[in-house]
């Protein structure tokens, strides 16, 4: 995959980082982690053929474009109240039209350049208030990057953002343990054979109108305006609250020990 990158036009390339075998892999890994932990899991991929081939693989429901509205609401519905499916996997259509407040994993294997809107509402996304499980963390937020490839550039304008807005992050070069020999595409085989078919898709016409379909359900559903990009866009300035739709809310902090007299709830912007 990263000598073939380099031979390719830009396009297929990033197809190529998305597809990314060690990515898929810690992919996997995580959503297994998580599930086993109770978590609610939700995975971003603004690639499609990426999306589809992640979810298909790993057994999981994906949404997109152009799926149906009924069959959305279905889904959305057993991910929040049942334990059926603790993972989802959405394209960029999640990013304005569906509210799952009971996610608190965010993974990313495909975005969409160095967008700081789209990084502040899917943050935005776990970090709503939910049941906190002893004194564990219990709020995620993953991006997997192709390393030396032309995502690092576009992952560091995102991390910028968020370190500006007072958020910390940690990169961890080796997420997979050894021994994970389970997880797909861990033969060399396999892995070529996954290239072949990436190569293939990229190319093909029924790729570039699907990916056409789903251009145009995220501006339909975001109003007709352009999304993360495109003519007419203007830059501000602007906090992260407002970009994950929280301007103006407080939550207050109580502790459960009786509370001296006078004291009571901390309220924090």
């Amino acid at each position: 995959f990263f000598a073939e990158s380099p031979r390719q036009p830009v396009a297929v390339g990033r197809q190529l980082y998305a597809m990314n075998p060690s990515k898929f892999r810690a992919c996997e890994y995580l959503v297994r982690f998580h599930e086993a932990r109770g978590d609610k899991v939700i995975v971003f991929s603004d690639n499609v053929f990426a999306l589809k081939k992640y979810a298909i693989k790993l057994k999981r429901p994906y949404i997109y474009g152009p799926t149906p509205q009924h069959e959305r609401m279905m889904l959305l519905e057993k991910f929040k109240s049942t334990s059926e499916w603790n993972t989802l996997f959405i394209s960029k259509v999640g990013d304005t039209s569906i509210d799952l407040p009971e996610a608190n994993v965010i993974i990313q294997v495909a975005s969409h350049f160095g967008a700081r809107r789209q990084e502040a509402q899917r943050l935005g996304r776990i970090l709503r208030p939910k049941a906190r499980v002893g004194d564990s963390f219990n709020a995620f937020f993953y991006t997997l990057i192709s390393r030396d490839t032309q995502e690092m550039f576009y992952s560091t304008k995102r991390q910028q953002f968020l370190v500006d807005q007072g958020y910390a992050f940690k990169v961890i070069t080796n997420l997979v343990p050894d021994g994970q020999d389970e997880l797909l595409y861990s033969t060399q085989r396999d892995q070529l054979d996954l290239l072949r078919e990436v190569l293939t898709d990229a190319t093909s016409a029924e790729a570039q109108a699907e990916d056409a379909r789903e251009a145009a359900e995220v501006e339909k559903d975001s109003g007709g305006a352009a999304v993360y990009g495109g003519g007419g866009v203007s830059r501000k300035r602007a906090s992260m609250s407002e970009l994950s739709g929280g301007d103006g809310l407080t939550y207050a902090e109580t502790s459960r020990r009786s509370a001296p007299a006078g004291a009571g709830p901390r309220a924090r912007p």
